[in-house]
């Protein structure tokens, strides 16, 4: 396989890995949007404590929870026999694996009453993060 091929195979792979996450958009967007009205206490049980907690004044606050996801994508090997006028000769192309991360920011907005913090909103995840 030539390296324009191997190259080819790459944009292809990740391609189709776009593709998923559109077709999985919304996910994390969903889940959040069901804390609304909520205290914070919900999300906490759920999710652990907050990373970070900014206070916006007026009585609002950033409740943040940050998320780092690591992945091994793995490495490829692929190889062509080729026919030149100097005889039979095999071409090796690989391409190797690596470490992805990711990290991914949550972050929901609370407003005081009757001395609790209630979510009001959400601000929306970045696309990879959904």
């Amino acid at each position: 396989m030539s390296k324009r091929n191997a190259n080819h195979l790459v944009w292809i792979s990740k391609a189709f890995f776009v593709a998923i996450v559109l077709a999985l958009t919304g996910c994390a967007s969903d889940i959040m949007k069901n804390y609304i009205g909520q205290p914070v206490e919900s999300v906490i049980l759920d999710y652990g404590p907050p990373t970070a907690v900014v206070d916006l004044g007026r009585g609002e606050r950033a409740y943040q929870w940050r998320k780092i996801s690591t992945n091994a994508v793995s490495g490829s090997s692929s190889g062509e026999v080729r026919h030149t006028k100097h005889g039979t000769v095999y071409e090796e192309t690989e391409t190797p694996g690596y470490i992805e991360r990711q990290e991914c920011f949550y972050t929901f907005y609370a407003r005081a009453s009757g001395g609790r913090w209630f979510i009001t909103n959400f601000r929306q995840p970045k696309l990879e993060c959904e």
